[in-house]
């Protein structure tokens, strides 16, 4: 892609974000998700503890060329989800695919931040998503080990069933210096505008339960073991200074999945759409653009 794509400005974005927003109540589940664009669809999915306002400055680039979709997941942001849901990986992928067939929606290509990434390899592994190509940002794919599998499961089951755990939590994110500290512990650097969107999301208890509910569920098991069969291309974005999915993990990610490609965006850490849309679009594009591969336009 020549020249590469220019961010709009931040009032704007905000602007379309608000226009092009929608609700679909769906199977108990109450979505929240904007659509923006026109072409072949493109389906985005955020990370935990994120929400579609994580794409704000993505979306309106790559909804140059696609119809994007960018839903927040159940129980995050804006959505809502029934108690009896339970937010495990095939659950959560089995809900999107819900969604999509709701919306007669077949995204082409599907992008995931984190945890979203697994949520769309979960689908096209799947078969419920048959995308040409699967782009996983800071890709959290590999499950937790030793210590971390031993201490952090058990203390996040723990903490999810406490509705007080919850609150408790979204009144510490009144400080937007916890969020800044939060937010630099992943390798990254936003501005103030960035944090005071993360600052305003964990202030719901709400959306900080869901959070901690969807960890407590997690396993990133079978998904791991099924990725050498997956059946779309792959393409990783890393984070140079990602420290909450480190390169070393991406590596073998992309050494364990035929045909997967890495590549380094220099300078950004966990939420590098958010640090370099601008650029993470243009290697999204680009890797559409690679012969044999057209980029459909608009």
């Amino acid at each position: 892609m020549r020249g590469g794509p220019a961010a709009p400005r931040s009032g704007d974005r905000e602007a379309k974000r608000q226009e092009h927003a929608r609700t679909v109540e769906l199977g108990g589940l109450r979505w929240h998700l904007e659509v923006m664009g026109r072409g072949p669809a493109l389906l985005l999915l955020h990370g935990t503890g994120a929400s579609s306002h994580s794409f704000h400055a993505l979306m309106p680039l790559l909804a140059r060329h696609f119809t994007v979709v960018a839903p927040d997941l159940p129980g995050h942001g804006a959505s809502r989800a029934p108690r009896r849901f339970v937010p495990s990986l095939p659950a959560m992928a089995a809900a999107v695919a819900e969604l999509l067939e709701a919306l007669e929606l077949s995204p082409r290509v599907a992008v995931g931040h984190s945890a979203g990434a697994a949520v769309a390899a979960r689908m096209t592994l799947d078969g419920s998503l048959s995308p040409s190509l699967l782009v996983g940002l800071a890709a959290a794919l590999v499950p937790f080990r030793g210590v971390t599998r031993a201490v952090f499961l058990p203390a996040a089951k723990l903490l999810s069933r406490s509705a007080v755990a919850a609150r408790f939590l979204a009144l510490q994110a009144r400080e937007v210096e916890r969020i800044e500290r939060l937010v630099r512990s992943t390798g990254s650097t936003l501005d103030a505008a960035g944090l005071e969107r993360y600052r305003r999301l964990s202030m719901r208890p709400g959306h900080v339960a869901a959070v901690l509910a969807m960890m407590a569920a997690w396993d990133l098991e079978p998904l791991h073991a099924e990725l050498p069969g997956l059946p779309a291309r792959l393409l990783l974005l890393a984070g140079e200074h990602d420290r909450a999915v480190p390169l070393a993990q991406q590596r073998a990610v992309a050494a364990r999945t035929p045909g997967a490609r890495l590549m380094v965006v220099k300078g950004t850490g966990h939420l590098l759409h958010e640090e370099q849309p601008e650029r993470v679009a243009r290697l999204i594009l680009d890797e559409l653009d690679r012969p044999g591969r057209p980029r459909p336009r608009r």
